[in-house]
């Protein structure tokens, strides 16, 4: 049985943000059938149309829209900013719905999780991701909702998840995950 390969974009650049952690602690307690990859993000130019065209075309766009066609499903891992995602991982998803017609997104199933050090959880970033899913055609499981507030006391000084109420939740999050990926998969 082959497994079923998860992009996770992380809206954080940050190298020891929480988001970061928490993409690894989802690695840790993802059920076998999943193969979770980190895509990074960080080395797109930011989407201009005159870029998209043949001779113009920055090569990390090529690279990054190859390694999302290659995944059967999505996870959004995102700090909050200002209410909304990060421009980083807006601009990731311009990158690859661009041009409408080769849409690196369209009908792969995907999830969101947001996380704060505040006790909100990075409520608005949430919707507001999903509301831009929605529109770029990536079925979005609806629960349980992921909004992990207080982030910040849950790893240790070398990024480990400690919290076991969180690694419970994290594991019913990736258990009902995969069952929404097997629901919602594209099928070849």
């Amino acid at each position: 049985m082959s497994r079923i390969k998860v992009g996770v974009l992380v809206g954080s650049l940050r190298k020891d943000s929480f988001c970061r952690k928490l993409s690894k602690a989802l690695k840790e307690v993802a059920p076998q059938s999943l193969e979770l990859e980190n895509v990074e993000i960080g080395e797109l130019a930011l989407y201009n149309e005159d870029l998209d065209e043949p001779g113009n075309l920055p090569e990390a766009w090529t690279v990054f829209r190859e390694k999302m066609k290659s995944c059967d499903a999505f996870l959004f891992v995102s700090p909050e900013y200002n209410r909304s995602v990060p421009a980083v991982l807006k601009n990731a998803l311009d990158v690859g719905s661009r041009p409408p017609s080769k849409s690196v997104w369209g009908g792969k199933p995907g999830a969101v999780l947001t996380a704060s050090p505040g006790s909100i959880g990075g409520f608005g970033a949430n919707h507001h991701l999903r509301q831009t899913l929605s529109c770029l055609n990536v079925p979005t499981m609806q629960a349980p909702e992921a909004y992990l507030g207080n982030i910040a006391t849950v790893f240790d000084e070398n990024g480990n998840l400690t919290n076991e109420r969180t690694r419970g939740f994290l594991q019913k999050f990736m258990e009902s995950y995969v069952i929404w990926v097997d629901k919602n998969k594209l099928t070849q």
